[in-house]
């Protein structure tokens, strides 16, 4: 059988390679938090790796910016005792949601901006582009299966999520001149609205 490739951290010495792994994404984030967008030798320097070492671990910046990411490892936003209504769950997601990314603000912005920068056709593995939030507001929106289609609640989806990640912040704060806690309780506001509305009123036309 033909062996298959791993990354550099899951091979040989795992646990000392996965304390190293750790002091680079620490110290990435560090920055980041900081002001600083850091490269790898930026990484390195601050952790006190030899910039070799480093690149064997996150090849660019994207790679290393990626792992960094607050959102990484989480996989759902509802409470260990979800309530069984689906407005409940859904407010439970968005204040989770939303309230982490105005605790790592800085780390947020950084991954907007690599988001959208052009990347010649390619799509490369940042966490805004995965989709994280969709699934996080749809576990939390399951109970609406029945009352509706699992079109309409993907539709839902995605205009609650198009209200409440930090692009919303972004601008909420940045051009509608919002504080943060005010722009937290309109995102809050939008996504149970938006919710009303499609279960007393529908989806857009075409939706």
């Amino acid at each position: 059988m033909k062996n298959v490739s791993r990354p550099y951290a899951d091979n040989g010495r795992t646990s000392q390679k996965r304390r190293t792994m750790d002091a680079l994404v620490a110290a990435a984030r560090s920055l980041v938090t900081a002001g600083i967008t850091p490269t790898v030798e930026d990484t390195a320097q601050e952790a006190g790796i030899a910039r070799s070492t480093a690149y064997r671990y996150f090849p660019g910046q994207r790679e290393l910016l990626a792992a960094a990411h607050p959102e990484t490892a989480r996989t759902s936003l509802l409470p260990p005792s979800p309530p069984p209504g689906a407005a409940e769950r859904l407010d439970a997601v968005v204040v989770e949601f939303t309230r982490m990314i105005v605790e790592t603000e800085s780390q947020q912005r950084t991954m907007l901006r690599l988001s959208l920068e052009p990347t010649n056709g390619a799509r490369p593995d940042l966490p805004l582009r995965q989709g994280r939030a969709i699934a996080w507001i749809s576990e939390a929106l399951a109970p609406l299966k029945g009352e509706m289609t699992e079109k309409e609640i993907h539709q839902l989806v995605l205009a609650i999520r198009s209200a409440i990640g930090i692009e919303s912040l972004v601008w909420l704060t940045d051009v509608g001149g919002l504080s943060r806690d005010d722009a937290l309780a309109s995102m809050r506001w939008t996504a149970m609205a938006l919710l009303s509305q499609a279960r007393a009123g529908g989806l857009p036309a075409g939706a």
